[in-house]
């Protein structure tokens, strides 16, 4: 995910020869072109917040995750009904943004002026969304501790293998044979259907009394090592959708480096823990832990962005790395706020951008995508409830609740959206299509999970290798 922070401000500075850009350069140079943009990225920025509190509480009534109502409450203020957030990505235009609209006829600008405006506030916006993005796989990795990575054991391993590449080699061919997707696309949008939302399952199964049953210390070690795969099937399909062709020695490359990454990562982190300590506790100023730790993160972010792979990947390992430190309890309390302010644009943007006009059945041209939709849907929740299949010598176990329990996609689907969008491989239908496949995973997942554990859990084995609260 390549940060657009320096496309974002080229229109201040002139830095392109482009037409285009020499044109935004020339209509901001008529007023003051700071305080407006500065405006409207705050009125959006309220926007947003206000937005995901009311989906994020909405949702919460409902005992579903808070990420789901952002999502959902993003698509409400996005281009697909009141435009209050509107995004060139995602097909919007000044005419249709009501809050460009609204500083256009307070502050008397001319269209030219205002048009500039729009694009740059749409950049900023586009980069915090994607600094969210690297704050949240930070989050994750903190939360996803290796010592559980460890500890799954064989079951869990071969349950999140094939929960990756059932839905992943199911949707990849399904699309290029049954829809005639091509393959960047189609290898995309099969990697979203990887996904597996730790906090979600992790809540259900905590409220029927059941995280610490075999089924569900599977289902979490499962869940745990499949957010680590997907982590690097992102990396390498968003690296590949930058070529815009499959070229095989390239996918062999991306997938040894990334693997070679994060490990690479993980290891030197070991040694890295015990500095890492020792400068956090020779400093007295505020932010004393957690600057140094969003240092370690973007440097990381960095190098996975610098060798063609994904900066939420070294995000992600940083927190792995992290999360071995004597400091992990006070570390995730620090970065929690951050989340609370950076995270939301993420979700919120995604779903602001998202037209599910396009899915719409009453336009005859509409209805391949809707099928594309119902098929990507099918093969996301079949293609976690076969892993249960794969669990071995433990004849009395509940195989049909391990597969239902790897079923909601959360906030890692989310994020494979984002990359996409950015990334341009996605098309508005194909796009629209795994919102939709992240939000009906999301909602069943609670409901068929209560189905399945019909019965109070009578079994209670020792804990999983886990001393906290698996989050996602």
């Amino acid at each position: 995910m390549q940060l657009l922070l320096s496309n974002a401000f080229i229109p201040y500075f002139g830095f392109s020869t482009g037409g285009k850009n020499i044109s935004l350069l020339a209509a901001l140079a008529t007023t003051d072109s700071n305080t407006l943009v500065l405006a409207a990225v705050l009125l959006s920025l309220v926007v947003i917040y206000i937005t995901s509190k009311i989906g994020g509480e909405f949702s919460n009534q409902l005992g579903l995750p808070p990420v789901l109502g952002e999502l959902v409450g993003g698509v409400v203020v996005g281009i697909s009904a009141l435009h209050l957030l509107v995004f060139p990505a995602g097909g919007g235009n000044i005419s249709n943004s009501l809050v460009a609209i609204l500083l256009q006829s307070t502050a008397g600008l001319s269209p030219e002026t205002a048009d500039a405006i729009f694009q740059v506030q749409s950049e900023v916006l586009t980069v915090l969304a994607e600094l969210g993005a690297i704050v949240l796989l930070f989050e994750i990795g903190l939360e996803s501790n290796l010592r559980e990575l460890l500890a799954v054991g064989p079951q869990a391993a071969i349950v999140a293998i094939v929960g990756v590449a059932t839905p992943f080699g199911a949707g990849t061919v399904g699309l290029m044979t049954l829809f005639g997707v091509p393959a960047v696309p189609a290898i995309f949008t099969g990697a979203a259907l990887t996904a597996t939302s730790i906090g979600i399952t992790s809540r259900v199964l905590s409220e029927l009394q059941r995280l610490n049953t075999r089924e569900g210390q599977i289902i979490l070690g499962a869940a745990v090592l499949d957010d680590v795969l997907g982590i690097i099937v992102l990396a390498v399909v968003a690296s590949l959708a930058k070529t815009g062709e499959v070229d095989v020695s390239n996918i062999i490359y991306l997938i040894v480096s990334a693997t070679v990454f994060l490990v690479g990562a993980i290891l030197l982190g070991s040694v890295f823990n015990k500095s890492f300590v020792a400068i956090a506790n020779q400093l007295r100023t505020r932010g004393q832990l957690v600057i140094p730790a969003f240092s370690f993160a973007l440097i990381l972010a960095y190098f996975a962005a610098a060798i063609q792979l994904e900066a939420i990947l070294g995000a992600f390992a940083a927190g792995l790395v992290l999360d071995e430190t004597d400091k992990r309890r006070e570390l995730q309390e620090q970065v929690i706020p951050i989340a609370d302010l950076l995270v939301p644009i993420f979700f919120v943007s995604v779903g602001a951008k998202t037209d599910l006009g396009v899915l719409n059945p009453a336009i005859p041209s509409n209805r391949e995508g809707l099928l594309v939709a119902i098929f990507l849907i099918t093969v996301a929740i079949l293609g976690k409830v076969v892993t249960g299949l794969t669990v071995f010598g433990q004849p009395q176990i509940n195989r049909l609740a391990i597969g239902v329990g790897m079923i909601p996609r959360g906030e890692v689907g989310l994020v494979f959206v984002g990359v996409g969008s950015t990334s341009g491989v996605l098309s508005k239908p194909l796009e629209a299509a795994i919102i939709l496949m992240v939000i009906l995973t999301t909602f069943l997942a609670p409901p068929l999970l209560r189905l399945v554990f019909s019965e109070p859990s009578a079994v209670e084995p020792e804990p999983f290798a886990s001393d906290k609260e698996m989050g996602g």
